[in-house]
């Protein structure tokens, strides 16, 4: 897909012809890695997918990020399959896809009108900006999903997701696993497998973390730790716990230290954050969890496709933290 010129058309002709096609994940916590699914993985679930969002062929949605990324791919294709137009101009739109982060952006902007149906994915919602776009006039509509497994979830926030249609979703070691036919086939032989598994029994893993309780499914976040003074720590389960201490945002990243290997550092989006998360990680952390690297950053970096630049964003910390200790020496 990545190398069509006109890729939604790319998309229908490959489904026509029942010929699979490769998309590219993210690479937000890796090496990108090309991913192979049937077209059916995506087109079965489009009618579901459509009720929930009351997109009808009256519908025009907006997308503003490259159809490189398989969010807005996969938004385009569902407008289609439900008559609807696409575009990237917001000019009479009915609905639209963003990640969290050009939520944040869009907002107060001018570009999303109230009524508005707004389908955020690629990352966590937070349910404070959900609230904020609420009282815009703006109804939000959010999923859990990856590349390699499409939609795994689905709410109004990260807060309140269940299990997607016809979706089933197991805990093993902390990390979840799921089985469905939205599926992918895994990435395509000779490239990167990352974390991605499948098991015997159809069950899926990318390396996610999260808890279930019933069809709710909570979601840690993406694979990933640092190694600190010869010790491990796992990011996506800290992240959570400090965003539940958190009044905004919270994003962890590993900052490079010439004794101990790394250090964690914080960024926030609100600046009374860092006292109240300071003092809180004094209560309840250990010394290897404890963020050493604080900034503020109203607005993080993100990438072409509207997610998080975490490099970007550690340079960002990196510089703060440097700037903080020359002050203060």
């Amino acid at each position: 897909m990545a190398a069509a010129i006109e890729p939604v058309a790319a998309f229908w002709a490959a489904h026509a012809a029942r010929r699979p096609i490769a998309v590219h994940s993210s690479g937000t916590t890796g090496q990108s890695r090309t991913i192979v699914r049937s077209t059916a993985s995506w087109v079965d679930s489009f009618g579901l997918a459509a009720a929930r969002l009351d997109l009808s062929s009256a519908g025009r949605f907006y997308i503003p990020g490259p159809l490189s990324a398989t969010m807005n791919l996969f938004a385009a294709c569902l407008a289609d399959a439900a008559g609807a137009s696409w575009s990237p101009d917001p000019a009479g739109a009915t609905h639209c896809t963003l990640t969290p982060s050009g939520l944040g952006r869009a907002l107060g902007s001018g570009l999303l009108s109230p009524g508005l149906v707004v389908l955020v994915a690629g990352d966590g919602l937070h349910d404070n900006l959900r609230d904020e776009a609420r009282a815009q006039g703006l109804r939000v509509e959010h999923y859990y999903g990856a590349t390699e497994l499409s939609l795994v979830a689905w709410g109004s926030c990260r807060s309140d997701l269940r299990l997607f249609d016809r979706v089933e979703a197991r805990i093993i070691d902390g990390r979840i696993w799921v089985r469905s036919p939205w599926l992918s086939d895994g990435p395509a032989p000779g490239t990167p497998v990352g974390s991605w598994q499948r098991s015997a029994d159809g069950f899926a893993g990318i390396g996610d973390h999260g808890r279930l309780d019933g069809d709710r499914l909570h979601v840690q976040g993406r694979d990933g730790a640092i190694t600190t003074g010869g010790a491990t720590v796992e990011l996506a389960p800290l992240t959570d716990r400090l965003r539940a201490a958190a009044g905004g945002e919270v994003y962890l990243v590993g900052i490079p230290h010439p004794v101990v290997g790394q250090v964690l550092g914080c960024a926030v989006t609100r600046p009374d954050d860092v006292e109240r998360l300071r003092a809180w990680s004094q209560r309840n952390l250990g010394p290897a969890e404890r963020p050493r690297a604080w900034a503020v950053v109203e607005q993080p970096p993100l990438t072409a496709a509207g997610k998080i630049d975490t490099s970007a964003l550690a340079a960002l910390i990196r510089g703060h933290h440097a700037t903080s200790k020359e002050q203060h020496s």
